[in-house]
């Protein structure tokens, strides 16, 4: 029988790469939308950390089951780490990706070749009926594009270039970057963990 994991996220394009990413081969991955759970949670957490708490634990208190949230962003040094924890609601949430992605481009459009350092960082939290909560991250490193490009992935995936596979992460194909991706490293470690507890169960 496979484990339900709640996925606290109405983020269709996000539930289809953890899906992707950890299989349903042991849990059954289920997001607010599947489950019916309409919410505004007020993610007024510091950190990537602290706001997938807040998330996690909010689902968790309202199912009675256990909870993945996560929280993650985009940073760009040139910026002083600028959208980070505001990347979802950077220039309104409801305003496209690629407002935002030009958007950032024209602030940068003065930054040199070593001033592009930019980064996704993805921060997950786990929380348990019994009140314990469990955490893990994922960084993956690059640089700010000179333009967008790239079809594949949302959000940020366009302007975030990986000069060591000389391309986006929006021209990487799904499967390519979930093996790479933040959202990826901090999923199979949280996973790693997971498994651990329900193996020892």
């Amino acid at each position: 029988m496979k484990q339900k994991l709640i996925f606290a996220t109405n983020n269709q394009g996000k539930i289809n790469e953890i899906r992707q990413i950890l299989g349903e081969n042991r849990f059954e991955i289920l997001s607010l939308k599947d489950i019916d759970i309409k919410i505004a949670i007020d993610e007024n957490g510091s950190t990537f950390e602290e706001n997938a708490v807040i998330k996690a634990k909010a689902i968790m208190e309202l199912t009675g089951e256990m909870v993945l949230a996560d929280d993650s962003g985009f940073e760009v040094d040139y910026l002083n780490k600028e959208p980070g924890i505001y990347s979802a609601r950077y220039l309104g949430e409801d305003t496209p990706y690629e407002v935002k992605n030009e958007d950032i481009l024209k602030r940068c459009k003065d930054a040199g070749k070593g001033e592009r350092a930019a980064r996704f960082v993805c921060a997950i939290a786990c929380a348990f009926p019994a009140g314990n909560i469990m955490t893990t991250v994922g960084v993956v490193e690059g640089e700010l594009a000179e333009k967008p490009a790239g079809e594949f992935g949302f959000g940020y995936d366009p302007i975030f270039y990986m000069p060591d596979k000389g391309c986006t992460t929006a021209q990487m194909r799904p499967e390519d970057k979930n093996i790479i991706s933040h959202r990826g490293i901090a999923l199979r470690r949280m996973v790693e963990k997971l498994n651990e507890i329900l193996d020892c169960e």
